[in-house]
């Protein structure tokens, strides 16, 4: 709880068994007040370590839904827990939770409703071994995104994000891609509806347990941001009427 808000971390879970603990353990509790895991159908036994570990809300996909429906189950459950801060952060270990009293203070001083947790501001990418590839995709995709978007960010493709329940309640979430593009879609809505963006440093860690797509899907979801942020600028200028910026 922070000045009377509920704060919720939500972590959206694929075959994390080898990472979620460690996680978990480092997750402040003095502020958080309720996990919540989403396992998107795992091969292993990820459902069952959380469950052992203490998070009293563990939701199973049987069958896969990918990382945007993963996401949907979580916020859902969110709003319906009454949280008032959200925190996605994935299990994997790749961000730090050490951020999140940063991330908590932001939305629940009203400084800013949303806040990112960026690789890209500082030196922490590729220090913290991004692919090179990655790297560069991520510097052209955001160049075009801010062109397009009317907005500035260092990255829009961090996985390390916080929700105030005012914009997850404002924004159509729920008919977002299932796929990866959906954190896309999520934060050009919120850009589209008005909702201002923090962002803070984050280091990261790219390691052989922490989940990464790969070179085929990356290409794929590159294609997909590039479709949205065009989508935006065509909305923007009233020349589509998408669903995904229709009020929920």
């Amino acid at each position: 709880m922070y000045q009377g808000k509920k704060v919720i971390v939500v972590l959206p879970a694929y075959n994390a068994a080898l990472t979620l603990e460690k996680t978990y353990r480092e997750i402040p509790f003095d502020l958080v007040d309720e996990v919540i895991l989403c396992d998107d159908a795992s091969k292993d036994n990820t459902s069952e370590l959380a469950r052992q570990l203490g998070i009293r809300h563990v939701i199973v996909h049987p069958q896969n839904k990918g990382y945007g429906g993963n996401q949907k189950s979580l916020y859902n459950k969110a709003l319906e827990l009454g949280g008032d801060i959200v925190i996605m952060l994935h299990p994997d270990y790749q961000y730090t939770p050490k951020l999140i009293p940063a991330m908590v203070n932001i939305i629940g001083d009203e400084l800013y409703p949303v806040v990112l947790g960026s690789r890209i501001l500082g030196k922490g990418a590729l220090a913290g071994g991004m692919p090179l590839y990655k790297y560069v995709a991520n510097r052209f995709l955001t160049l075009t995104q801010n062109l397009l978007i009317r907005y500035k960010l260092s990255e829009y493709h961090t996985g390390y994000r916080a929700f105030s329940r005012e914009v997850l309640l404002g924004i159509n979430f729920n008919a977002n891609s299932d796929d990866f593009v959906f954190d896309n879609e999520m934060l050009s809505q919120i850009i589209f509806h008005g909702f201002h963006i923090a962002e803070v440093t984050c280091p990261t860690k790219y390691f052989d347990e922490a989940s990464s797509i790969n070179f085929r899907r990356s290409a794929t979801y590159g294609m997909g941001v590039l479709r949205v942020s065009v989508g935006h600028f065509l909305q923007k200028l009233g020349v589509l009427n998408l669903a995904i910026y229709r009020k929920p």
